[in-house]
């Protein structure tokens, strides 16, 4: 303890030095303190090879980080443009989904109103023939009573002129009705 005290003492006893410069004497210099010395620049020597291969993990680091803001940056813009594609086919999707919508209603429109006029037509068509048909049976069944009417009178005149007739009138009255004919046949031609 003495020694390291008396070592303190005598540094305050050392007369300035009038220039630095290395003392190249090996022999003359104190070799604990070299070791000191050598140690020294090791340890913080060693750092500094730590420090350059903190620096080329740093710079890795540093690269794989900006790869991977590269390779995101690509895929946002990638999304992007897969979005704004998608949007675009939305709205035009949207677009057809409306325009099949509108023609849809006014097909819809148009195929009632059709519907509409083909069954008043039909219903038209329908009652056309249903008057036809009556004015067709109507017809028919007036001749139908004409016929008998006619039949039944035609009867009675033949009853009654069988009952009054005799031979003589009987010849005038063909006479005349010959000479009607005749006379008709005349006109005719």
């Amino acid at each position: 303890m003495k020694n390291v005290t008396d070592s303190f003492l005598s540094l305050g006893h050392w007369p300035s030095a009038g220039s630095f410069g290395f003392n190249t004497d090996i022999l003359a210099t104190n070799p604990i303190n070299l070791s000191v010395v050598i140690g020294v620049l090791i340890f913080f020597g060693k750092g500094v090879y730590n420090l350059l291969s903190l620096s080329d993990l740093l710079d890795n680091r540093k690269q794989r980080i900006l790869n991977t803001i590269q390779n995101s940056e690509e895929l946002r813009g990638g999304a992007i443009e897969q979005l704004e594609k998608a949007r675009s086919r939305l709205l035009k999707v949207e677009m057809e989904a409306e325009h099949f919508r509108v023609n849809g209603y006014s097909e819809i429109e148009r195929e009632k109103l059709n519907l509409i006029n083909s069954t008043y037509k039909t219903l038209e068509q329908l009652e056309n023939y249903k008057n036809e048909t009556i004015q067709f049976e109507q017809q028919r069944a007036i001749n139908q009573v004409r016929q008998r009417v006619f039949q039944q009178a035609l009867q009675g005149a033949i009853g009654t002129l069988n009952s009054c007739l005799n031979n003589e009138l009987h010849l005038r009255t063909i006479s005349a009705n010959i000479g009607m004919l005749g006379a008709m046949k005349e006109i005719t031609d």
